[in-house]
């Protein structure tokens, strides 16, 4: 089994890549400790002076894997930091503490990123959706090719955001526009709305991200380190942690609505591709994009 996160220190910076391409880098447990293992051994690193996270094969992360099974090969279970005693629950019942404390496992890991000392710079290729924004809109700076996406799609049925950044980042209009809807947004509008900092061609993306990582080496860690705490401490005195918080819990709680229970028996009998696609067909995006 090839490593589900790839880790590589070269030329001052670190490279995080997310290595399940058979799955478009889907999010499972493995990918998402390999990340946050990424993300420490970097910050720990004295040869490492900015980050760059990006996704193997074209794309940076296909969201969540709603299809992991414990019969696929590389089915990695999740884990939750959270045990208790009690009853056991009744057949379809849902636990609110331990589906947070699930949840807020991942953004706990997905916000070392936010709280790493050093840059971390973004590389979104192909497709960002779903869950792969609640970790991605974590990165300081967001370098998008010219024929990639980015969305929350989960905002139609099944999900809220749970690292929240949709609102920190782009203001209240846009951020409404794009929730309430889930609708994909491509590089030109991303970069108008000011969600992504560079949109580059796709051929020369790595390699226009790795060059502005490379030149953090030339301002002082302790600076870079200072400067980004302050900017973060200004959104967390916004409220950040209080709207993670209740981001976590509504996803839960909409995951466990009658027409969300509905739609995840829906997914077991007719399997993703099918579902999804009903979900987008009206919205005419993601993979019901019209060809041409």
């Amino acid at each position: 089994m090839t490593e589900p996160v790839l880790y590589e220190e070269r030329d001052d910076i670190a490279i995080i890549t997310l290595n399940r391409p058979h799955k478009r880098n889907a999010l499972n447990e493995a990918v998402i400790q390999g990340l946050a293992d990424g993300i420490d051994a970097a910050t720990k690193s004295a040869d490492v002076a900015a980050i760059v996270l990006r996704g193997a094969d074209g794309t940076l992360t296909a969201g969540y894997d709603l299809g992991a099974t414990i019969e696929e090969p590389d089915y990695v279970g999740w884990t939750t930091p959270y045990g208790a005693k009690g009853p056991k629950p009744r057949e379809g019942a849902w636990d609110p503490v331990r589906d947070y404390q699930f949840m807020h496992n991942n953004v706990r890991r997905f916000m070392k990123i936010w709280e790493c000392p050093k840059p971390v710079l973004g590389e979104v290729s192909g497709w960002a959706v779903g869950g792969a924004t609640d970790l991605v809109l974590c990165c300081d700076q967001l370098y998008m090719a010219s024929d990639a996406h980015i969305g929350y799609a989960p905002s139609r049925v099944f999900g809220t955001p749970t690292t929240m950044m949709w609102i920190y980042r782009l203001g209240l209009e846009h951020a409404k526009q794009f929730l309430l809807t889930g609708r994909a947004i491509d590089a030109d509008t991303a970069f108008r709305i000011g969600l992504v900092a560079h949109v580059v061609e796709p051929e020369a993306l790595a390699a226009t991200i790795e060059a502005d990582a490379q030149r953090f080496r030339h301002i002082p860690a302790n600076q870079l380190a200072l400067n980004k705490m302050l900017i973060n401490q200004a959104f967390e005195n916004m409220g950040l942690r209080t709207s993670q918080m209740m981001g976590t819990f509504f996803d839960g709680v909409t995951r466990h609505t009658e027409e969300a229970l509905l739609w995840a028996e829906d997914l077991e009998e007719r399997g993703v591709r099918d579902v999804v696609a009903d979900r987008d067909r009206p919205w005419q995006d993601y993979g019901q994009r019209p060809k041409g």
